[in-house]
């Protein structure tokens, strides 16, 4: 069973928290216990927290982004975590030196005809990137459960 789950985007500071607090928040709500992380290919938001106008969408929406702070993903990661999802194909790309699977988290919600997430630091989309984050996560809860 998958239980330790990273999800990373470029900064760490809007998708893959984004996705962490989400994912956190439906694990909850199905009784799974999942370790949830989040990292970014950068390096260049180290320590800081999500992007504000991100925390603001979904804090609306009921979800906790204030506690978390960026990293860079290293190579322990490869080790340390079960399932490591991508926002995008370059995020995908960018982690081929950890020399493991990494699925691109749109694989979880084909319904919704997304191909990657983007990013609303760029779009200011902050909404439509928490709903399809919100897809994506309901699907990723399903396959969890059904493994």
């Amino acid at each position: 069973m998958t239980h330790r789950i990273l999800f990373v985007c470029l900064g760490n500071i809007c998708r893959s928290p984004t996705a962490e607090a989400v994912l956190r928040a439906k694990a909850a709500a199905h009784g799974l216990d999942l370790m949830i992380d989040s990292a970014g290919t950068a390096g260049w938001h180290i320590g800081k927290p999500p992007y504000g106008p991100m925390q603001e969408a979904a804090r609306a929406k009921g979800y906790e982004m204030s506690p978390l702070r960026a990293r860079q993903v290293c190579m322990a990661d490869a080790g340390s975590f079960d399932l490591i999802i991508a926002m995008d194909e370059e995020n995908r790309r960018d982690l081929a030196h950890l020399d493991v699977p990494v699925t691109l988290f749109t694989d979880y919600a084909p319904q919704t005809g997304a191909t990657s997430v983007p990013d609303p630091y760029y779009t200011c989309d902050f909404d439509g990137a928490l709903a399809l984050i919100e897809a994506c996560a309901d699907g990723l809860i399903s396959e969890v459960q059904n493994r």
